[in-house]
C-alpha cells in the first residue's frame, strides 16, 4: 500500500466511525422516545438526519475518488466496498430513527397506551445489534459479526408477538386503534434497524474473510 493510499484509507475509516457514532446515538434516542415521547426531540432528530445525509454523500464521493486514484486491490478494495455498503446502511438506520421518533410523538395525540414490554425488549436488542455490528467492523471481528446475524431471528420472533398483541388490543379497545397503529409502525421500524445491523455484520464478514454470506444459514 502506498503512503497516499494509506492516508486516504485512514481518512475513510475515521469518517465512517464518526458517522457510526452519530447514527448509533440517534437510534438510541429514538427508541427511548417510545417510553417518553417528545415532538421537539423528534424534530431535532429529523434535523440531525440531514447531517447524516451529507456524510452519506461525502463518504461515497471519497470512496469513488480513492478507487479512481489508487485502483486498490485485495483487502483494500474490500474495505472500500465495505465502507460504501456500511455508509448506505447507516443512512437508512438514521431515517428509521426519525420514523421511530415520529411514531412515538404520534402517541401524544390520542388515548394513553402502555408500550408493550416486548417492543422495549426488541428495541434494546436492535440497538445492541447495531452497536455490536459497528464494533465488529472496528475490531475486524468476523465472529462478533456472526453473533449479530444470529440475533436477528430473535427480533423477528418478538416482532410477530408484538403484532399479535397489538391486534388483540385493537379488538378489545377500539379507542386505542390509532395509538396501536403508531406502535405497530414503530415496531416495524425497529425490526428494520435489526435488519440493517445484520447487513452491516454481513459486510464485515466479507471484509475480513472475503466471503459473501448473504442468504446463507446463520448457524455457525
Amino acid at each position: 500500500m502506498t503512503v497516499h493510499l494509506a492516508r486516504d484509507m485512514e481518512r475513510l475509516h475515521n469518517d465512517l466511525l464518526h458517522m457510526c457514532a452519530q447514527v448509533e446515538e440517534m437510534i438510541k434516542e429514538a427508541v427511548d422516545l417510545l417510553d417518553e415521547p417528545s415532538v421537539e426531540q423528534a424534530q431535532q432528530l429529523s434535523e440531525r438526519d440531514d447531517e447524516i445525509d451529507r456524510w452519506d454523500v461525502k463518504l461515497e464521493e471519497d470512496c469513488l475518488k480513492v478507487l479512481a486514484l489508487h485502483q486498490p486491490v485485495a483487502i483494500d478494495l474490500r474495505r472500500i466496498t465495505t465502507v460504501l455498503k456500511v455508509t448506505a446502511e447507516l443512512e437508512r438506520i438514521a431515517d428509521l430513527a426519525v420514523n421511530i421518533a415520529e411514531r412515538a410523538a404520534g402517541l401524544l395525540e390520542g388515548p394513553r397506551i402502555e408500550v408493550p414490554p416486548k417492543l422495549d425488549e426488541m428495541a434494546k436488542i436492535a440497538v445492541e445489534m447495531m452497536h455490536d455490528a459497528i464494533q465488529s467492523y472496528v475490531a475486524m471481528d468476523a465472529e462478533r459479526a456472526w453473533q449479530v446475524i444470529r440475533r436477528d431471528d430473535q427480533v423477528d420472533v418478538l416482532n410477530r408477538a408484538i403484532i399479535d398483541e397489538l391486534r388483540e388490543t385493537m379488538k378489545r379497545s377500539p379507542d386505542l386503534v390509532d395509538p396501536c397503529l403508531h406502535l405497530f409502525s414503530a415496531g416495524r421500524h425497529v425490526e428494520r434497524v435489526a435488519d440493517h445491523a445484520t447487513n452491516i455484520a454481513e459486510d464485515v464478514i466479507y471484509l475480513v474473510k472475503g466471503e459473501i454470506v448473504r442468504h446463507q444459514p446463520t448457524m455457525r
